[in-house]
């Protein structure tokens, strides 16, 4: 008898949430109805959609799911807003923007150094050590990447400088972080100010003010060529860079190496209950100096894809808050490799979409405007998420080994 309560309550439980993200997949349908290649003109068709969204959202909302609820409603409402513009604008203007094939190559592009900066924040998280300073990180291997290449003549031996200034700056901040205990807030951000000021000083003292020098063929990341030709597959993964297809190696070597190996579990011990790991014979200490050197590896790998494989140049404070939103997709993703992986994604698509939106002509006054969209979708989510995610316990607690 207690059994069937449980379940009956399970499903009590579940329910509602269940239509509440029925409400949200209806309130993006009301939207994705407008757009190419359906591309529906008659408004009735968002609006009754986005209405059936937020009644699904209302009654989640009264039965306690409140998050869930109003995310729904929130969904309808957008969904009709979005769906009846979409409605109203030109064929021709909505043919422009919206090609799902370009957008899913520009998604993964502008994706790409977020979803590194997210995998070695997560690394560095995951150890118990907030690192705020992916910024900084992704900015130095901007520059070091560049101008290795630009030096050496070779794109690869860029990548290894830039991979090499990240790890020294993340070591600098594991010292103040780890040995010194300082605050990890005001210790990245003064990091991100450290980044920031170097690499400016060195970008006006090695190029002046002429900025970088257009990179030759062997300077340049190289492009994977898959597929050529007008198919979808083709326009969308058939020339990508070889580090946009390399974050998907490095997705699944991270997955496996957190959750599947002792190296994962005694990174994650320590940044659950350090004291407990220290007891167990674990190295505190070196665990989180590892982490945090990786993940400064790393960030600065998105770094150097930034200015060596997908720019071609450097100009300074380039990475323009790319290290903040990688943070909160890595919140957003609930400090997990997919969740990460998928929040980048989607953070890259808000840029992509941006972009297009300021190639329309009548709109290209409202360019900077789109461009805040990927801030804007980086304050919602972590706003929306931030309080059911659950960080790692120990995560920006100082330890003091006894």
């Amino acid at each position: 008898m207690n059994a069937v309560a449980a379940r009956v309550g399970g499903i009590g439980w579940t329910h509602p949430r269940t239509i509440g993200i029925v409400g949200i997949v209806l309130g993006a349908l009301a939207f994705w109805l407008a757009l190419p290649p359906l591309a529906s003109r008659t408004a009735a068709l968002p609006v009754a959609i986005g209405i059936l969204a937020v009644a699904a959202g209302i009654w989640t909302f009264s039965r306690d799911e409140r998050r869930v609820g109003g995310g729904a409603i929130a969904a309808g409402l957008l969904g009709i807003a979005f769906g009846v513009l979409a409605t109203r604008s030109s064929s021709t203007h909505l043919d422009q923007v919206v090609v799902w094939s370009a957008l899913g190559a520009a998604t993964l592009r502008y994706a790409t150094p977020l979803i590194y900066a997210a995998i070695g924040g997560l690394f560095c998280e995951r150890s118990g050590v907030i690192n705020v300073a992916l910024e900084g990180m992704l900015l130095t291997g901007a520059f070091f990447g560049i101008w290795g290449a630009d030096v050496t003549g070779s794109w690869a031996v860029g990548l290894a400088i830039a991979v090499a200034a990240g790890g020294v700056l993340a070591l600098a901040y594991a010292f103040f972080a780890i040995h010194l205990r300082t605050d990890q807030i005001i210790g990245g951000t003064a990091v991100n100010f450290l980044a920031l000021g170097i690499t400016g000083y060195l970008f006006v003292d090695v190029y002046g003010f002429n900025g970088t020098p257009a990179l030759r063929g062997s300077q340049r990341i190289p492009d994977v060529t898959l597929s050529t030709g007008s198919s979808f597959f083709a326009q969308a993964f058939g020339q990508l860079n070889l580090l946009v297809w390399l974050s998907f190696v490095a997705l699944g070597v991270t997955s496996l190496v957190v959750f599947r190996t002792p190296l994962g579990l005694r990174m994650r011990s320590v940044g659950e209950d350090p004291r407990t790991a220290d007891v167990a014979g674990i190295s505190v200490y070196k665990t989180r100096y590892a982490a945090v050197t990786l993940s400064g590896m790393l960030a600065a790998l998105g770094g150097a894809y930034l200015s060596i494989g997908f720019v071609h140049s450097f100009n300074e404070n380039m990475t323009a808050g790319r290290g903040f939103i990688a943070l909160a997709a890595l919140i957003f993703g609930k400090w997990r490799p997919a969740g990460a992986f998928a929040a980048a994604l989607l953070f890259g698509f808000s840029s992509a979409l941006a972009q297009r939106l300021g190639t329309v002509p009548h709109w290209s006054s409202y360019a900077v405007l789109f461009q805040t969209l990927p801030y804007v979708l980086t304050l919602v989510a972590v706003a929306g998420v931030i309080g059911r995610s659950i960080a790692p316990a120990a995560v920006g607690r100082p330890y003091a080994k006894q």
